[in-house]
């Protein structure tokens, strides 16, 4: 089989765009937006509008300088290495803290079948057991691990579409209304923080950039593929978001576990609850699964670069970077107390804002990194200029949403940017070691 055979094609490159933000992330953001209220959906307006946005830079980086690392490819080649330093530093750091929002969603919905997890300590060791579970699942046999995800993919999707589509049935503009601005500040203010937390639900833009190495005629497919699964995860986002803020009471949404299950329970009764639960147990179990095995991963390539300590780059009998997920796993667990809240809603809201802030670092970087990727390879003028105000546009955004963010969430986001510069020092030496290894072992490998 060739190569070219084994890569994806446009629709695949799509769903792989659509799938990492349709997921596991929209299973309690309901929740988190009731805090604000319907007006939300201004910020949906808002947050798809500037996800577009850095949509379209990255189809642009994908189509102009294709290549994997996504971000912090971008950042390194044509914003300086300590910028790529930073970016890779600060997007693997929040992948991780991300994790921590899937697992917590998995005990949200485990509480429909163990009432008893509601309590926060018992959630909290709840947290803990799934996240050191898949951690060791992923050493001792990740084959198992990647089966799961693969098995659950289609999970998300029972509730997800079943109530974007079907919960309109259910729908009360009253319900809707009654509950259209109760964050307690401006009409602006609510926009701009649903706006901060909508974007959670975009995470995964920059899938098929990061991904462009193993996508067929990237030139072409990467940039569709980006801005068509973006489109597909917007519409379906707003659906969910609208109709279940039309279907539960604002008073219930803010406090409800596993939203998604609550519909099931209003609209079908008790026994369509366990089903909808379930599946988003499922789901999120593969996805988070997967996702701390890309995180391990995700650091072994960094210590392959010299960029991070060399403990990272040890792998076990089953090439897996068994040291570097347990360090991994050791952070989540303290994520897991240090956020850790009366109720599920609390606690997601929290770790998603800590995810957020510091994955618009990276965007950011990429929304300034289009302008001269254009001008090195000489595109005309008017789409140098039309990508300059994109860029603008979503770099704009990207500071929008830093400003918007709670001023603790901010200083803590910026504590850990800046905790980059003293460490950089340490990895120049490794990361020119490494640069030098790459260089004599591509040499080698044309003249063998």
């Amino acid at each position: 089989m060739s190569l070219g055979t084994r890569k994806m094609g446009l629709g695949m490159a799509t769903m792989l765009v659509a799938g990492n933000m349709i997921g596991t992330g929209i299973f309690l953001l309901p929740t988190t937006l009731a805090a604000v209220g319907g007006i939300s959906v201004f910020g949906w307006v808002v947050a798809t509008a500037g996800a577009f946005a850095l949509g379209a830079v990255f189809a642009k980086l994908g189509q102009l300088d294709p290549q994997p690392g996504g971000p912090y490819a971008y950042a390194r080649d044509f914003l300086g290495p300590y910028v790529g330093f930073q970016t890779n530093y600060v997007y693997w750091f929040a992948n991780w803290v991300g994790n921590v929002a899937t697992a917590v969603a998995v005990v949200g919905y485990l509480i429909e079948f163990f009432p008893f997890l509601a309590h926060p300590v018992a959630r909290m060791l709840a947290n803990l057991a799934v996240i050191w579970a898949l951690t060791f699942a992923n050493i001792l046999g990740p084959r198992a691990v990647g089966w799961l995800e693969s098995a659950t993919m289609g999970l998300a999707l029972v509730p997800i579409l079943g109530v974007a589509f079907f919960g309109w049935l259910w729908f009360d503009p009253a319900v809707f209304m009654a509950g259209w601005n109760v964050s307690g500040e401006s009409d602006a203010a609510a926009v701009s923080r649903a706006a901060a937390v909508a974007l959670w639900a975009f995470m995964g833009v920059e899938s098929a950039s990061v991904s462009a190495g193993v996508i067929e005629n990237p030139h072409r497919n990467v940039p569709l593929a980006t801005l068509l699964g973006l489109a597909i995860a917007a519409v379906v986002y707003v659906l969910c978001s609208t109709v279940i803020m039309g279907i539960l009471p604002n008073e219930v949404l803010r406090n409800a576990h596993a939203p998604f299950a609550e519909v099931a329970r209003l609209a079908l009764g008790d026994a369509a609850v366990w089903v909808i639960a379930l599946c988003a147990v499922l789901k999120s179990v593969g996805s988070l699964g997967g996702w701390i095995l890309l995180t391990g991963q995700t650091a072994k390539a960094a210590a392959d670069d010299g960029m991070f300590p060399a403990v990272f780059a040890r792998t076990n009998a089953h090439g897996v970077p068994a040291p570097g997920l347990l360090i991994v796993a050791v952070l989540m667990s303290v994520v897991v107390v240090v956020t850790a809240s009366p109720t599920v809603a609390g606690q997601f809201a929290r770790v998603i804002d800590i995810a957020v802030m510091l994955t618009v670092l990276p965007f950011l970087y990429a929304s300034i990194a289009v302008w001269k990727v254009c001008y090195v390879n000489a595109v005309p003028r008017a789409v140098l200029y039309r990508y300059m105000v994109i860029g603008l546009l979503a770099a704009g955004y990207c500071v929008w949403v830093i400003m918007g963010a709670h001023p603790t969430v901010a200083r803590n986001g910026m504590i850990v940017m800046l905790l980059s510069v003293p460490l950089y020092p340490f990895f120049i030496r490794s990361m020119r070691e490494a640069a030098e290894r790459k260089r004599f072992e591509a040499l080698m490998a044309e003249n063998p």
